[in-house]
């Protein structure tokens, strides 16, 4: 994934490629900045997605197979992040990086990614569900629209963000008043527009907008809303692995279900399918899901 000119950016997508385009500032450290909203920590989309960047800028000629991430300290949305990327292998098939998101003198969060030339092997996959089309399903942001009235009133405008990801979800949940239902769902998903054609750039799409339904789905079963002030959720770690080419700007089916959840703890995986049924990629959360009040004293 070459570096790019960075412009003036337009569009929700134009956004989003800018973001994803790091600084470089020496060899094997580069820097990330946040958009410049209302939130308190930072996306784990979004340091996932540039920690993969980074990694990304010092390979050429093998794409990323898979990538294990950890968050470890909620990111800070008003200074830039420093990614700093360990070359630790470069052998005939395979390299191995080890990428270090630092803010203010620590880590917030690490990831080992693997990357591969291309080579043939033995095929095979688990099919796709049968579900509808996404052109049969409502927009997400047309359904934030519907619920807004809900929403406290200090949120509404973040609520209401037109961000660079469409989602259509086949049963979409209450965000705000959500009923208890089976730990499992399927969602639709691209950016709003389209993007360039390079994979590296698609793979480091695909790892921003994977965090944004796992935690979501292992809370299906509870009950509680996006607002509850009593469940303080955050990303543990994460993991991906790429299994074909795809492209992020048509529509990926997400299909999701949570196995367990205790000790304060959630656990999703997820299957990523393209439109013709190929399985793109596979996913993996652990997510914190603690009741205010009941953590350990210590704590983080």
């Amino acid at each position: 994934m070459k570096s790019r000119n960075s412009t003036s950016p337009g569009t929700p997508v134009d956004r989003l490629i800018s973001l994803l385009d790091l600084e470089p500032i020496e060899v094997n450290i580069f820097r990330g900045v946040s958009p410049n909203e209302r939130s308190q920590r930072v996306f784990g989309g979004q340091v996932l997605g540039q920690a993969l960047v980074a990694a990304t800028r010092t390979v050429e000629d093998r794409a990323c197979h898979s990538l294990h991430a950890y968050f470890l300290v909620a990111g800070d949305p008003k200074v830039p992040i420093l990614y700093e990327v360990d070359r630790s292998r470069d052998g005939k098939s395979f390299s191995s990086r080890r990428v270090v998101a630092i803010q203010h003198g620590r880590q917030i969060f690490h990831m080992s990614v693997s990357f591969q030339v291309d080579e043939r092997g033995p095929e095979h996959q688990i099919e796709a569900p049968p579900v509808p089309s996404p052109h049969a399903l409502t927009d997400d942001a047309v359904l934030r629209r519907r619920a807004v009235d809900h929403v406290p009133e200090d949120e509404r405008s973040q609520f209401l963000r037109q961000g660079p990801i469409e989602l259509r979800y086949l049963h979409p949940a209450d965000v705000v008043r959500p009923e208890k239902v089976p730990p499992h769902q399927a969602v639709w998903m691209k950016t709003t527009g389209s993007l360039p054609d390079d994979l590296a750039l698609h793979q480091c799409v695909l790892a921003y907008e994977s965090d944004m339904t796992m935690l979501n789905t292992a809370l299906l079963p509870h009950g509680f809303g996006w607002f509850d002030e009593q469940l303080q959720m955050a990303s543990i770690d994460h993991a991906m692995w790429f299994h074909r080419p795809f492209r992020a700007d048509e529509w990926l089916l997400c299909v999701l279900d949570s196995p367990a959840a205790h000790g304060a703890r959630g656990f999703t995986r997820g299957a990523i399918y393209s439109a013709d049924g190929k399985l793109v990629a596979s996913v993996a959360q652990e997510g914190l899901m603690r009741l205010r009040g009941g953590s350990p004293a210590g704590s983080d």
